[in-house]
C-alpha cells in the first residue's frame, strides 16, 4: 500500500526538525521510531523521548498515497533520504510490518512497529498563559543563558532552565550553583506572574531550531507542560517540578568597583591563560591595580601564564580567583564590543554586564587558588 509519494526535500527537512530528540539507545525500541501518519491531504511525522514532543505536518496530494500508520527508525529513515539524491522521487510504500522506501532504482526496506504502541505526550486542560515572541528574539534569550544549566546535577531543578513571564515582560535564568546568567526580553501583551522549569534537553533543542527571523513562536504553558509552536513544528515539552534557587538574591546591586573591558580581547587573552591552567580546578587569578588588570593560571607542573591588560580603573587593589571556564563561556555566547565587570571584594562574586544591553546579567562565584 502506497502511503506517500514526494520530492526527497519535502520530507527531509520535517524528518530532520522532530528526529533531533531521538534518542539513539533507549530501553523501549518504539522511542527510536518516527510515528509517521498519512491521514487525506496530510501527513504527520511525530517523535517522542516520553519528556518532550516533536511534530511536524506536510500537505500532501490525496492521489499520491492512502491513509495508514506506522512508526520505522528515525535515525536510518534520516540517513536513507540524506543519501538520495536532492530531487529524488521518494515513495513510500506499507506492507506487512515493513516499510519500503523506494527512489528511482534503490529500494530499502526497513522494520515497522504498530502506531498504536507508539508513546504521545497529551495535553490536558486549557493553556494557564500564552503569549508570542518572535524566534529571533526567543533564540537570542535562550543563547545568552543556557550554558549556565547544570549537568546531572542530583539537584534536579538545576538541570534547566527557569523561563518567567510576569507583566510585559519574559525572564530566562540558569544556574548550575556556581555561576548563573539571566536574560530578560519585551513582551506585546501583558501578563499575571508565571514560572516553569524547561528541562535542559528541550532548551538546547529549541535553540536549535529556532531561526533568526521575525516570524513569532507561540509558547502555551499548561499544568505540567509548555507547548512551543513555530515554523510548522509543535514541541510539547514536560516541565522539571521543583523549587528554583531565588536569582533576585543572587545578582548583586550595589557594587562600587566596575571595569569595562573589550570583550574580544578579554576573550583571547583568556584563553591563552588557559592552555596553562590546572586541568582539574580551572582556577585563574585577576589582580586589578591602578589601570591594570594581570591575569595568571599556574598548573601542577610549576607552569605559568601571564596577561595583561590596560585599563580604566581607579578602584582599591583586588586579587581575586574565578573558574577560568566559566569566563569563557560568557564571553563565547554574548555579543557586543564592551563588558563591564563589577566587583564587591576577593570573596565577592563578579557581576558582568552588557554596556548595550540592560536585561543581561550573569554572576560567577570566586574560588580560591
Amino acid at each position: 500500500m502506497k502511503l506517500i509519494q514526494i520530492k526527497r526535500d519535502l520530507l527531509l527537512k520535517p524528518l530532520q526538525a522532530v528526529a533531533g530528540i531521538v534518542e539513539k539507545r533507549h530501553t523501549l525500541p518504539i522511542l527510536s521510531n518516527v510515528l509517521i501518519e498519512r491521514r487525506q491531504e496530510q501527513l504527520t511525522l511525530v517523535a517522542t523521548d516520553l519528556e518532550i514532543q516533536m511534530s511536524t505536518k506536510i500537505s500532501v496530494d490525496t492521489k499520491s498515497g492512502e491513509d495508514a500508520s506506522l512508526t520505522v527508525s528515525a535515525r536510518k529513515l534520516l540517513d536513507i533520504l540524506r543519501a538520495l539524491p536532492e530531487e529524488a522521487e521518494t515513495i513510500l510504500d506499507a506492507q506487512n510490518n515493513r516499510l519500503q522506501v523506494r527512489a528511482g532504482k534503490s529500494r530499502f526496506n526497513l522494520q515497522t512497529l504498530p502506531a498504536n504502541d507508539f508513546p504521545t505526550l497529551v495535553t490536558s486542560g486549557a493553556a494557564q498563559a500564552k503569549v508570542a515572541i518572535s524566534q529571533r528574539k526567543l533564540r537570542e534569550l535562550l543563547l545568552l543563558v543556557q550554558y549556565s544549566m547544570a549537568q546531572q546535577d542530583i539537584r534536579y531543578y538545576l538541570n534547566g532552565l527557569l523561563l518567567v513571564l510576569e507583566e510585559e515582560q519574559i525572564k530566562v535564568v540558569a544556574t548550575d550553583g556556581h555561576r548563573l546568567s539571566y536574560a530578560a526580553g519585551e513582551l506585546p501583551q501583558q501578563q499575571g506572574k508565571r514560572e516553569v522549569i524547561l528541562p535542559r534537553k528541550a532548551v538546547l533543542e529549541l535553540a536549535r531550531q529556532l531561526g533568526e527571523t521575525e516570524d513569532t513562536v507561540e509558547i502555551e504553558l499548561h499544568a505540567n507542560q509548555v507547548k512551543f509552536r513555530f515554523a510548522g513544528i509543535e514541541m510539547v515539552t514536560k516541565t522539571i517540578d521543583g523549587k528554583f534557587p531565588d536569582y533576585t538574591r543572587v545578582i548583586p546591586t550595589n557594587y562600587q568597583k566596575h571595569v569595562l573591558l573589550d570583550r574580544t580581547a578579554l576573550l583571547h587573552s583568556l584563553q591563552r591563560t588557559a592552555i596553562l591552567s590546572n586541568e582539574k580546578f580551572r582556577g585563574v587569578r585577576w589582580m586589578l591595580t591602578g589601570n591594570s588588570l594581570r591575569i595568571s593560571c599556574t598548573n601542577n607542573e610549576q607552569e605559568e601564564a601571564q596577561e595583561e591588560i590596560e585599563i580604566s580603573y581607579s578602584g582599591e587593589p583586588l586579587d581575586v580567583g574565578f573558574n577560568i571556564t566559566y569566563l569563557l563561556d560568557v564571553l563565547n555566547n554574548v555579543q557586543g564590543e564592551k563588558v563591564d565587570c563589577a566587583f564587591g571584594d576577593a570573596n565577592s562574586s563578579m557581576l558582568v554586564t552588557l554596556p548595550n544591553k540592560n536585561g543581561f546579567q550573569y554572576v560567577v562565584m570566586p574560588m580560591r587558588i
